[in-house]
């Protein structure tokens, strides 16, 4: 029988779920829309506001193949409830502090399920990945060098999130500055769930 995932050590759950880039598939827009459907279904629309983040909202490069969604909540309480609705919905909490909790869908004791979701709880205005996610999407040459710099990382880190997430970091940042800069809110909103 197979461990559960909440006693698997960070070592045993990284060479479970390894860093894996996939060159851009359209139907992760498709995957986006669904769950956000989903998403919809278990809310209340007038508490949050959802968002596609990460590299699969940014057409043409290699991604993860999974869908990162940025639930913005109105506070910490709505945090609380909308925490407790997913994971009663299967969503699996993996982190959690005052500002920020994190869940996951798709991850079994057997590896990665054939849809994999991290929703990323926020309160209102922490929401950077936005400004990224829009400077990407209107700037290729930009998200090109993010893709490079992303398969330059890749096998060196494969069974290290942790160590991929910071060698990224400055990029991130960069970028993130630059389009705060540029932009007064992020460009792509979406409606409220």
């Amino acid at each position: 029988m197979n461990k559960p995932l909440t006693e698997m050590t960070l070592a045993e759950l990284w060479q479970l779920f390894p860093i894996e880039l996939t060159p851009h598939n359209p139907v992760w827009a498709d995957w986006y829309q669904e769950e956000a459907a989903l998403l919809r279904q278990y809310l209340h629309p007038e508490h949050v506001h959802i968002h596609h983040i990460g590299s699969t909202a940014i057409p043409a490069i290699w991604a993860k193949p999974i869908i990162d969604i940025l639930l913005e909540v109105t506070d910490r309480q709505t945090m609380q409830r909308v925490t407790a609705v997913l994971v009663a919905h299967g969503y699996l909490q993996m982190s959690a502090n005052e500002q920020r909790i994190s869940l996951n869908k798709g991850y079994t004791p057997q590896g990665f399920a054939d849809k994999v979701f991290h929703v990323h709880l926020r309160l209102p205005q922490d929401n950077d990945e936005l400004y990224f996610r829009d400077y990407l999407q209107t700037h290729p040459a930009i998200a090109r060098a993010y893709e490079a710099l992303k398969l330059s990382l890749w096998h060196r880190y494969e069974h290290d999130r942790d160590g991929y997430m910071a060698a990224k970091g400055d990029f991130i940042r960069r970028y993130t500055q630059v389009a705060k800069s540029l932009y007064h809110a992020p460009i792509n909103t979406e409606d409220s769930v």
